[in-house]
């Protein structure tokens, strides 16, 4: 079963949601947890279930992601043969780049669907952090005999009201209702927006939406198929925690929840490591007077002052006299002497001058874009 599965991950249409975090960067290459990226979630997942070959699809500002991923030696998919597949936007005299949407992005990269072998493809977006295993998906769903298995949760943090996908099932797992962006979702699962169906299926059934002017899957293709019963659509549940990263706020949220070992536990499952880029530093030094409590810092920083309840990247400096509390810090960032932060996002490369004050409400963090001087 291992060797039939092929994974896409699609990075996505929702940059405008994470607001200055995604200026310069896709959403699925926003970091998290002190060294990850988003994209490392979905990708070590498909690769511990014993997936081979992924394509990544591109939309915009993907420089920084394509970096990250490079030849997929990290992930161990640089294989001849199979590996990892970037693919950027597919630009033509009509497509200026930027898909109408998800069936869209599809229907652009059919050949690289038509050149792989595998019979089963699981597909997902990256704006929801989560492990699970495709492997118990897929095997889910041939037992099921289903045309299209959607992963759902019932974990309640992920709902909100005026957005979100919902499903509601029968005794037997297959989906009965779906619903899109209620006011106040009814529905009791949550439809993560990853999915698995046969390779030649998924191929006729872009083609044959896109060709009726259908480009998005949830509101074109999926309501319809539930209503009419067209497609046998079942469901698989994630059991795991769920974060669904749609605000700043959330991504905040998720980053000091992680600060917590059981939780990072659960996300990190030790028979499933999570991989990433690595990059080689020393290890992060402590001064004398230096303080650091419930924080979770990467190799290469410098701490000489005070940091509790933080998330660093790698190469942050805290200078002797700064006080730095619940706030995540990208790579390379430096706090100078003197400096109090509190409820704060840094991106990478910001320089917050001696003895400045950003403090802020935990509800609303303040947010520094990327090398800025403040």
């Amino acid at each position: 079963m291992k060797n039939s599965i092929m994974g896409i991950i699609y990075t996505g249409e929702r940059d405008q949601q994470l607001r200055e975090l995604t200026t310069v960067r896709a959403v699925a290459a926003v970091p998290l947890c002190s060294r990850y990226r988003l994209i490392d979630f979905p990708l070590s997942s498909m690769v511990d279930s014993g997936i081979r070959n992924v394509g990544v699809i591109m939309q915009r500002n993907y420089n920084s992601l394509m970096d990250h991923l490079g030849s997929g030696k990290e992930w161990d998919l640089h294989g001849k043969h199979t590996g990892l597949q970037i693919l950027p936007p597919f630009t033509t005299n009509e497509n200026v780049g930027l898909y109408a949407g998800f069936l869209d992005a599809i229907r652009s990269n059919l050949n690289y669907l038509r050149r792989s072998k595998e019979k089963y493809t699981v597909i997902t977006d990256t704006h929801m952090l989560y492990t699970t295993r495709f492997d118990d998906m897929a095997a889910a769903h041939e037992a099921s005999g289903a045309d299209i298995t959607l992963l759902y949760t019932r974990d309640p943090g992920v709902r909100r009201n005026g957005g979100g996908r919902y499903l509601s099932m029968d005794e037997n797992g297959v989906v009965t209702q779906l619903e899109v962006d209620p006011a106040s979702p009814r529905l009791d699962a949550t439809y993560m927006e990853a999915f698995m169906m046969e390779r030649e299926k998924l191929i006729e059934m872009v083609d044959t939406a896109v060709s009726r002017g259908q480009y998005h899957l949830t509101r074109d293709v999926l309501m319809q198929a539930i209503s009419t019963r067209s497609f046998k659509v079942v469901g698989f549940e994630c059991t795991g925690k769920v974060w669904h990263l749609d605000s700043v706020q959330a991504y905040f949220e998720c980053n000091m929840d992680l600060l917590s070992p059981e939780t990072r536990a659960a996300l990190f499952p030790a028979d499933r490591p999570i991989l990433t880029k690595l990059r080689d530093e020393m290890p992060t030094r402590y001064f004398p007077g230096a303080t650091v409590k419930n924080s979770l810092l990467a190799d290469g920083c410098v701490i000489e002052g005070t940091v509790e309840n933080c998330v660093l990247f790698r190469g942050v400096r805290i200078a002797k006299g700064a006080v730095v509390r619940n706030s995540i810090i990208m790579q390379d960032g430096v706090v100078s002497e003197g400096a109090e932060l509190d409820n704060c996002i840094l991106d990478k490369q910001t320089l917050v001058r001696p003895n400045s004050r950003l403090i802020a409400p935990r509800s609303y963090p303040i947010v520094i874009a990327k090398q800025m001087t403040v």
